[in-house]
């Protein structure tokens, strides 16, 4: 089950999101194996925690956001940042908006480096970051509706859920599998993914307070605070066997 769209359209455009996925694209392309010098850039470019820990190798903390170990990776994270980036771009402003994800991202890489300071596994992908966006998202709109289809086997559904339940149960998720996994175990940064998310919430805490922190819900009833958006409903073909 994951997210495809959300019905809280922003009022600017996002230029700053648009760039990130742009960036994080070509990155990927340079990264190729087939790529001449692909590989050597995209380990001298990870993130090592016990690298880190030795005061080496510290451009991986802002390099590794730019990374991903394929394309699904990348297309996932540039998904969940396609739907979420836009509307807190819109509250923050373009400036704001990069400072909140690079600072998300360093602080959810440090969260996956307390975990495991001596690991030498490298660390890759926007993800950390792109859970901050989604923490900041959930504390200025929990009621804002998301689209989310579910795949089992080669039955889909597509419904419409609230943020709070969405991200909620993503959150819970990660911690899941921080408590049952020890580092990166399984190739998923979970602690960088929940430290990122909770470290987004609390950056954006002061946006929160200043659109009159709990007044703001009252207002909006957690809502996006201008009409939702409409879609024609999704239909996807039914496959028979």
């Amino acid at each position: 089950m994951f997210p495809i769209r959300d019905h809280n359209p922003s009022l600017r455009k996002p230029y700053v999101t648009w760039l990130l996925i742009a960036a994080n694209i070509v990155m990927y392309l340079l990264t190729l194996p087939d790529t001449g010098g692909g590989q050597t850039l995209w380990a001298h470019l990870a993130l090592y925690p016990v690298a880190i820990m030795h005061g080496e190798y510290l451009w991986g903390l802002v390099s590794h956001m730019f990374l991903h170990a394929g394309l699904l990776h990348l297309g996932g994270n540039m998904l969940f940042l396609w739907i979420f980036g836009d509307n807190l771009e819109d509250q923050m402003g373009h400036g704001g908006f990069l400072v909140f994800y690079l600072l998300a991202g360093l602080l959810a890489a440090a969260a996956q480096i307390a975990t495991a300071p001596m690991s030498s596994v490298p660390m890759v992908g926007a993800s950390g970051a792109i859970a901050g966006v989604m923490g900041g998202y959930l504390l200025m709109f929990p009621r804002a509706r998301v689209d989310v289809v579910a795949i089992f086997l080669v039955f889909f559904k597509v419904f419409s859920l609230p943020a709070w339940l969405t991200l909620g149960l993503w959150l819970a998720l990660q911690l899941f599998g921080g408590f049952s996994m020890t580092g990166s175990e399984g190739g998923v940064a979970y602690w960088a993914h929940a430290g990122g998310f909770l470290a987004g919430a609390l950056l954006c805490l002061p946006l929160f307070l200043k659109r009159g922190g709990t007044h703001f819900w009252a207002v909006t009833h957690g809502h996006p605070p201008h009409a939702a958006a409409t879609y024609a409903p999704t239909r996807i073909p039914r496959v028979r066997r």
